[in-house]
């Protein structure tokens, strides 16, 4: 059985800090064999850079996935196609730099992102029939799903039921309730949420997100201070049949 865990997206500088502060203690307290996070927001909370990279790594992650903000910081592009276990999503067309999934301690972490609300992509779902079809893969397969929509994220889900170990989404920052196991033995959930400022919308100052809100003009967003909070799911799989066994929320929060 390995024992895998998906983060949240990471925001800015109080999300890296509460991978610092409290990732150690979760691998030792559930004996984790892979850590995965959702990075894309890591950089003052739009994109990521080498050293956001590396600061995530070096608090236990062992890969990276992203999303809509990868480009948002033009000096990690170089590094998508370099060593760093750092996936964008599998469904940018042909020619885009990176690569959409990655090997890890016998675990294919594969990266998706949603078209409903978010850019115009290739189609997820075709992509990861395209991949799948390719044989020869690894039998414990966890996809990130970056999107916005939860009728798209939980249809994703069903779509790749007893396909894949995993389909866990991220982007909305909002952690869902719903995590489950569907009938073939793929583990779901909607959004694991974020790893961020708690007193926070989405990660953001609460006054910025107001005055887009009550103005309706260009504000800035900033990520603000305080207490964090780290949002995740526990996924255990079976190592010869790829099936999850079981699916679990790992909230935490510390000053």
């Amino acid at each position: 059985m390995r024992r895998i865990l998906m983060m949240g997206d990471v925001v800015g500088r109080p999300g890296r800090r509460a991978l610092k502060a409290l990732l150690p203690a979760l691998r030792q307290e559930h004996r984790l064999d892979l850590v995965i996070a959702n990075g894309e927001n890591a950089a003052g909370g739009f994109g990521l850079t080498p050293e956001t990279v590396e600061e995530i790594l070096q608090a236990g992650v062992d890969v990276i996935t992203t999303g809509n903000h990868v480009w948002d910081k033009k000096e990690i592009v170089p590094h998508l196609d370099g060593e760093l276990p750092l996936v964008r999503p599998l469904n940018y067309p042909p020619g885009v730099p990176g690569r959409g999934h990655l090997e890890k301690n016998g675990v294919l972490v594969v990266n998706l992102m949603g078209r409903v609300f978010m850019n115009t992509l290739d189609c997820p779902f075709r992509a990861m029939d395209a991949l799948l079809a390719r044989g020869a893969l690894p039998r414990m397969i966890v996809v990130d799903f970056h999107a916005e929509a939860t009728s798209e994220k939980q249809a994703m889900g069903w779509y790749l039921d007893g396909r894949v170990s995993a389909v866990v989404g991220t982007h909305t920052h909002v952690p869902t309730a719903d995590a489950r196991l569907l009938p073939k033995g793929t583990a779901a959930v909607t959004d694991v949420g974020m790893c961020g400022p708690r007193d926070s919308i989405i990660g953001n100052e609460p006054g910025d997100v107001l005055r887009r809100f009550l103005y309706q003009t260009p504000q800035a967003l900033n990520v603000p201070s305080g207490p964090v909070q780290l949002n995740a799911v526990l996924i255990e799989v079976d190592e010869t049949t790829g099936r999850a066994l079981h699916i679990v929320r790992v909230d935490r929060e510390t000053g």
